[in-house]
């Protein structure tokens, strides 16, 4: 089921899943855009990579939701463990529909990055479940280190392409020609070349989003969504450099340069001011405090602004009405073998942004219990869940369309949508009305 959290959406399939260095909390990955690099691991059926012929990377992708193959044409070659070779893979796991599929271009034509089959990563020995449950009472899964395939290439059309995953089956011919040191040492600097010029689409994304918050008065919602939108474009730039050199000795300094919070290269800087404003084990730390001695709730809004669930945890009931209603339906679903046609995903993609409302309307809503937010960060986070619900009901449109459900199961949850809107709206009304003037 996909996961339903206002935290970065980590695909537990991916070898990229971390948790002790994931120290960058955030919203749900939900949005794609041409600076972000576009990682399709979940979605790929099969596929084959043939760098046969020297300084050329050919290959098709089947990926599901699509009967046709995205087609490579790539220019520079693989490593060494791959240079020269047929590389055909395939997805042990089922694939799940990208939802962002239709931004994937049929042709990706451009640039090599870094292709190899010998990426070393850690997978845990136990169900994902299992395993954080385990973390969450601060206890280390069993673990081991496994080869991953490392796919990426810097496309006309998308950007930065990433395939990652310790879970397909490889099939690999003798190489038909291998690399001379020298060759090795330009691959390398090629690669490097195309993530400096992905890093810097990044780089003016921040630029462009720079935001300066007022100092004698709380934000309204169109300066928290500007602060969301700097947000947003600081951590897509963090996330994908730690993604990138996470197993990298000086990981931590090249990515405090690459965020500019290397401050001994600024003028006027002080001693103190050279170190990363950041520190994994204490905000670790303080992530650990905050769960295991959660404030208390308000008796006095019980009901309105939080409930009690059967675990103990504390939810708005909003955001419950919508994990369940979301959970039932996918669960019909997969029971029912609808999740699972390549050619449909509208369905899929119907529930999924239903889900991920919920997690943006967690962020919303979730201080409510224990405090009152200001209300321009709820308006303003309220208006996000309202869109995912929007890509939602378009969907639910599709589905509607291709008979992809019964009329029984699509039309409540369709009411459903509608009168979770209506809920999302009047707490937007609530809260514009006791917000600050301008």
């Amino acid at each position: 089921m996909h996961a339903a959290q206002d935290v970065e959406m980590i695909s537990c399939r991916s070898p990229s899943f971390r948790f002790k260095n994931s120290w960058l909390p955030r919203e749900p990955r939900l949005r794609h855009c041409s600076a972000m690099a576009f990682r399709i691991h979940d979605s790929v059926v099969r596929g084959e990579i043939d760098n046969r012929t020297k300084g050329v990377v050919r290959g098709q992708i089947w990926v599901h939701g699509r009967a046709e193959p995205v087609v490579l044409e790539l220019q520079g070659n693989a490593r060494p463990d791959l240079a020269g070779c047929l590389l055909k893979f395939e997805n042990s796991r089922p694939s799940v529909a990208h939802p962002h599929l239709d931004a994937l271009h049929a042709r990706q034509i451009g640039s090599i990055g870094d292709l190899t089959a010998s990426r070393k990563v850690r997978v845990f020995e136990i169900p994902v479940d299992e395993a954080l449950a385990m973390i969450r009472r601060q206890e280390k899964p069993p673990e081991h280190m496994a080869n991953s395939l490392y796919l990426e290439w810097f496309s006309e059309a998308n950007g930065r392409v990433v395939i990652e995953s310790a879970d397909y089956r490889l099939e690999l011919s003798t190489p038909a020609w291998q690399l001379t040191p020298e060759e090795d040492e330009q691959r390398a600097k090629d690669a490097a070349a195309g993530f400096e010029g992905f890093m810097g689409k990044l780089t003016e994304a921040v630029e462009a989003s720079r935001f300066k918050a007022p100092e004698d008065r709380p934000m309204d919602e169109f300066e928290w969504e500007k602060a969301f939108r700097e947000s947003d474009a600081l951590t897509d730039k963090a996330m994908e450099l730690f993604e990138k050199y996470r197993d990298h000795p000086d990981r931590e300094e090249i990515i405090a340069k690459e965020m500019g919070w290397d401050n001994a290269s600024n003028d006027g800087a002080t001693e103190n001011e050279t170190e990363p404003p950041w520190d994994v084990d204490e905000i670790n730390r303080i992530c650990h405090e905050a769960i295991d001695n959660p404030p208390e709730p308000n008796p006095l809004t019980e009901g309105v602004d939080w409930v009690r669930q059967a675990d103990g945890s504390i939810s708005h009931p909003l955001v419950v009405r919508i994990i369940e209603s979301g959970s039932a339906l996918w669960k019909w679903c997969d029971e029912h073998n609808l999740l699972s046609d390549q050619e449909d995903t509208d369905l899929d993609q119907m529930i999924f942004f239903f889900q991920s409302c919920g997690a943006k309307c967690a962020g919303a809503l979730g201080g409510l219990a224990d405090h009152e937010p200001e209300a321009g960060f709820i308006v303003a986070r309220l208006k996000r869940a309202l869109d995912l619900l929007h890509k939602s009901l378009e969907a639910s449109d599709r589905v509607k369309s291709r008979n992809s459900l019964p009329p029984d199961k699509l039309n409540p949850f369709r009411e459903e949508l509608f009168a979770v809107r209506e809920e999302i709206l009047a707490l937007m009304k609530r809260f514009r009305d006791t917000g600050p003037e301008r």
